[in-house]
């Protein structure tokens, strides 16, 4: 009787070392750089100040008078924001989508903006605006209280607007046109075709949005640093324990709080991303015209990018600026920077970036190259696995880093202190996101491609060279890309693995508007962006580059 061979033991040894690498090295690193430090929080927010382990930490803080109001400024704040940056959303998606809208260059620029700078920006174009000392209030002696929660909301509103539009875009295009063909021909007026059709198609894409959105800004805190004033949120009350009163075991409790509502938004978005899929097939609804509807929704929409624009237009003239608003002549020498550590913090920004994007990108496609060719049920456990991360706010997953790294034995203490830390912190705070990414990526790839390899006799090697890699290409460079400009404008996940020797560039911006030198502030945020700006057009330049070289039978 003939022998049954395992299943895999038929494979060469080197490619079965091949299968195990690439699933067990990202799995480790998910393992020691997000599963440990988050056990280390957890742990630590049940250790008391006796060495005893139990609640004593979480009574002591839930029995603060200020807790409660702490909560309470981040649920209204966070909340505001949603309602706002999801209804500007819809209005301006609906408008770019649905409408022959005039200037919709205009428009989509202004939406980049947000994400070229850390999200500290947009409160300190605010402040070059509308405070004390404010373009405004200089020229027309109306002082504005820009300071707490009025300006959290508009600086975090700026923020998450361009995540609530794509988020909205992308379920009008789901849209199918047969719908509304059907409603035009029973005499359905426009208005009751956007009521009867296109608001029940959104429910869950709005629903989506707004948890975006309130996840996001209660998790942030950038805003909050400079723009926050008294209004204390749940974000810079971490950094107050930790940073302020140096008590890591309170600043871990008050990261479990703010992770509960972070993780319930989460999941509340999963559900209602994966009931607002619709079906394949669907006829795309081609933009018409109707001016009752058109003039007001280009009306907000060029108004809300003008002031897009014009935030982040302030802080680029505020940068050469000789003494904002006193003496307005230009100016180069806010560019000479030589406090808080010079340049040196961009340089650092721009080598954890790279590090961040070059090591995020190979085991992103490490994962998804192992999760191929696993069973269903084990791919879904590793899929689960690597989308939790986007769950985690930044604050929390740095304040985690503090706690597990900055530790005396050799390993993992060596770290601190590292460039290659806060790469790492980095990477696996946008993890997620380039894993969903790389997955879309890599279900482009027909395995009818990968079968005919294997049936000419190739091998993995074969298959990846002449079959994953080619259709790989574009995906591989948007990740590296994706990962390097996050990894620039970064604060919240990176705010607490700073040391007196090693900055980054989106601290060093907060730390030079804490000391009143809000014009080199200014300039130093003005050359993340000119980075950020380098790195997209690099990345549009390539991927142009790579769609011709199949035209030209680069792959074969």
């Amino acid at each position: 009787m003939e022998k049954r061979i395992p299943r895999g033991l038929d494979q060469p040894i080197g490619e079965r070392l091949f299968q195990h690498v690439v699933l067990l090295v990202p799995l480790a690193g998910l393992a020691l750089f997000f599963l440990y430090p988050l056990a280390i929080v957890v742990w630590r927010s049940f250790q008391q100040r006796d060495g005893a382990v139990g609640v004593g930490n979480y009574r002591e803080i839930l029995a603060l008078d200020h807790l409660w109001g702490v909560v309470s400024n981040s649920l209204v704040m966070s909340g505001l924001t949603a309602l706002i940056s999801v209804s500007l959303g819809l209005v301006i998606a609906y408008a770019l989508n649905r409408t022959k809208m005039p200037l919709r260059w205009l428009v989509s620029l202004a939406l980049i903006l947000p994400l070229l700078a850390p999200s500290l920006v947009q409160a300190l174009g605010l402040i070059f605006m509308f405070g004390r000392n404010g373009l405004v209030t200089y020229l027309t002696g109306i002082e504005m209280q820009i300071y707490g929660l009025p300006g959290l909301v508009i600086a975090n509103s700026m923020y998450a607007l361009p995540q609530a539009v794509m988020i909205m875009a992308v379920a009008l295009r789901h849209a199918d046109r047969r719908q509304y063909d059907a409603a035009l021909v029973l005499g359905a007026s426009p208005w009751r075709r956007f009521v009867d059709i296109t608001l029940p198609a959104l429910r869950f894409g709005i629903l989506s949005a707004a948890f975006v959105c309130f996840t996001v800004t209660i998790t942030d805190f950038g805003n909050a640093a400079v723009i926050g004033g008294n209004y204390r949120v749940l974000a810079s009350e971490i950094y107050a324990q930790v940073v302020g009163q140096m008590n890591f075991n309170m600043g871990a409790v008050v990261g479990i709080l703010l992770l509960i509502p972070t993780l319930l938004a989460f999941y509340l978005e999963k559900v209602a991303a994966q009931r607002g899929g619709t079906g394949e097939g669907a006829i795309p609804v081609e933009p018409d015209r109707w001016a009752p509807r058109d003039i007001p929704l280009w009306l907000a929409a060029h108004l809300t990018a003008l002031f897009l624009i014009a935030i982040v237009a302030v802080v680029v003239f505020a940068s050469f600026v000789q003494l904002w608003p006193y003496k307005m002549s230009l100016t180069l020498k806010n560019y000479n920077i030589t406090t808080q550590g010079g340049y040196d913090p961009l340089w650092t920004s721009l080598y954890a970036s790279l590090i961040t994007a070059a090591f995020g990108t190979l085991m992103l496609f490490a994962l998804v190259l192992a999760q191929r060719k696993m069973p269903r049920s084990s791919a879904r456990l590793v899929y689960l696995l690597a989308i939790i991360p986007v769950g985690v706010p930044g604050l929390v997953l740095g304040l985690s880093y503090v706690l597990s790294f900055n530790v005396k034995p050799v390993f993992p203490g060596i770290l601190y202190g590292s460039v290659l830390l806060i790469a790492f912190c980095n990477f696996y705070h946008y993890h997620s996101q380039g894993f969903l990414t790389m997955v879309t990526g890599i279900r482009n790839v027909p395995k009818q491609l990968e079968e005919t390899v294997t049936t000419i006799g190739g091998g993995t090697w074969a298959s990846l060279r002449d079959a994953i890699i080619p259709i790989m290409v574009p995906t591989l460079i948007s990740v590296f890309f994706f990962l390097f400009m996050r990894g620039m404008v970064t604060l919240s996940a990176v705010i607490f693995l700073i040391t007196p020797k090693l900055s980054v560039g989106a601290v060093s911006v907060m730390r030079l508007d804490q000391a009143g030198s809000s014009t080199q502030a200014a300039a130093f945020s003005v050359l993340i962006m000119l980075t950020v700006l380098v790195a997209m057009g690099l990345l549009r330049a390539i991927l142009r580059l790579q769609e011709a070289f199949p035209k030209r039978g680069a792959w074969h």
